[in-house]
């Protein structure tokens, strides 16, 4: 047992934890507690984006990817920056006119109560079930740390993180996201040189076995009409064209980012942010992608058998090979990354849960009786998350699980948001028909064929527009909400 090492992790886990729950007192309307009171600069939103949008499942997953393969994930992270221009184009106007505390009142607006509920159930059901996978992957290293069973290390972290996020709102999981994200990126960028420095030669012995094995391979422009084409995650068009639809619904239709953008202080400054965290976004990947051809050289070199499964390639060296106290920083921030997302996805539940359900169903009461409410749907939220993160595992891949649940539900939610954008004919029987059909091919193309998972959402949004369009002619629904 490494003492000075478990000493570090503990003094971060106390500190995170008591910094986050020091937002309380601000915390005094469903503003505050949602939004962070609108009060949040652009440059920390962004921060909190890019935490929101990487978790443990790009710590420990991004290098396993590298490690067995090549860069080609970072062509999906070319998608993103064409999504995010998607969102400040069609989005963001949208959500800034008059104040909307969700991503669903938009649906209400435009088509009516019915399909708010029934969007604001989608992302519910996929927000729990990928976080239930996040939330598998910290037990992963906590596991590897303590030597403790998987289901106790999910408790552990699951009660720190739920204390803050119950105690301070939105206001301290944006500023937790911050202090966060600096430490996982600062310690990635420390344990790159620790590794290198295990590795004889230096980078320029890993950058020329890297080169001869094609690891630095970025781009696959091969486009063959075949089943095969399809079955590849990583080729150009699926990266490309999967990260841009993949991004578009989760930056710009579910509630976990929505409500980010939500909290700026205008259009701007929401868009600001957007972009800005796309950078670190490809930084960041670029960092632990190299880091995973790092550990493929020195596994090559020292002829050591690697971790199984690959996931725990780079948490196990880092617990392992990491001068005492380094490896507690590392493991520190791996963890960082872990409480950040899930601080965000329990927040952004509960909103969904009082704001498109609750409040709609109890108009009038008290704000501080919402307050109470939304406190108690974080600890339901925890709760739940805690057992889908217990029944979640024995995943493969935990990074590739993450996103293809989420693909799943993305395509639906996608679709029907830019239905309404798009289209005045369709109306809400129609855009829920469309919904149905969009989701329930996606669930066929998951379960019965072998298309990789970075196309499910460009195939579940074409199909529920394409369906609700034709519904529209049947239930010649003309008539629009907004």
């Amino acid at each position: 047992m490494r003492y000075v090492d478990l000493g570090v992790v503990l003094v971060y886990l106390i500190g995170i934890t008591w910094f986050g729950a020091r937002f309380k007192e601000s915390q005094k309307s469903l503003k505050d507690y949602f939004l962070g009171g609108r009060n949040t600069p652009w440059w920390a939103i962004g921060f909190s984006i890019v935490s929101a949008e990487t978790s443990t499942l790009t710590v420990i997953g991004t290098p396993a990817l590298s490690f067995g393969g090549n860069f080609g994930f970072l062509q999906v992270v070319f998608g993103y920056l064409l999504a995010r221009i998607t969102i400040s184009i069609l989005f963001l106007p949208h959500y800034f006119r008059g104040e909307m505390y969700t991503a669903y009142e938009l649906m209400e607006r435009r088509f009516g109560t019915r399909l708010r509920k029934l969007t604001a159930g989608t992302f519910l059901l996929l927000r729990a079930l990928a976080e239930g996978v996040r939330v598998f992957a910290i037990s992963i290293v906590i596991s590897i740390i303590l030597g403790t069973g998987e289901i106790a290390s999910i408790i552990l972290i699951v009660c720190l993180t739920l204390f803050y996020t119950f105690e301070g709102g939105m206001t301290a999981v944006i500023w937790t996201d911050v202090i966060q994200m600096f430490l996982y990126v600062g310690g990635a960028i420390f344990s790159l040189f620790i590794i290198l420095g295990n590795v004889n030669g230096g980078w320029d012995h890993v950058a020329q076995m890297a080169s001869s094995a094609g690891k630095f391979t970025v781009f696959d422009f091969g486009f063959e009409w075949t089943r095969e084409f399809f079955s590849k995650p990583y080729s150009f068009w699926a990266g490309v064209l999967g990260g841009c639809f993949l991004t578009t619904a989760s930056h710009g239709t579910e509630q976990l980012m929505v409500q980010r953008l939500l909290s700026a202080r205008s259009e701007s400054q929401s868009r600001a942010a957007l972009f800005g965290s796309w950078i670190v976004i490809f930084f960041q990947f670029a960092l632990f992608l190299v880091i995973g051809v790092i550990l493929w050289v020195y596994y090559k070199d020292t002829g050591l058998q690697a971790p199984q499964p690959p996931d725990r390639i780079y948490p196990e060296f880092i617990w392992k090979q990491l001068p005492v106290g380094a490896a507690g920083l590392v493991i520190a921030a791996i963890l960082a990354a872990a409480m950040s997302n899930l601080s965000a996805a329990l927040n952004s539940l509960a909103s969904t849960t009082i704001m498109d359900f609750y409040r709609p169903m109890a108009p009038g009461k008290p704000e501080l009786t919402y307050l109470k409410l939304a406190r108690q749907a974080t600890i339901a939220w925890g709760i739940i998350l805690f057992a889908i993160g217990v029944l979640a595992r024995g995943v493969p891949s935990v990074l590739e699980a993450g996103l293809g649940i989420a693909s799943i539900l993305y395509g639906a939610l996608l679709g029907v948001f830019l239905l309404g954008m798009a289209s005045r004919r369709a109306g809400e029987v129609s855009a829920m028909v469309g919904m149905v059909a969009g989701l329930a091919v996606n669930v066929y193309v998951k379960f019965a064929t072998t298309i990789a998972w970075t196309w499910y959402v460009l195939i579940g949004s074409a199909v529920t527009v394409a369906a609700a369009l034709v519904a529209s002619w049947i239930f010649d629904r003309k008539e629009s909400h907004g």
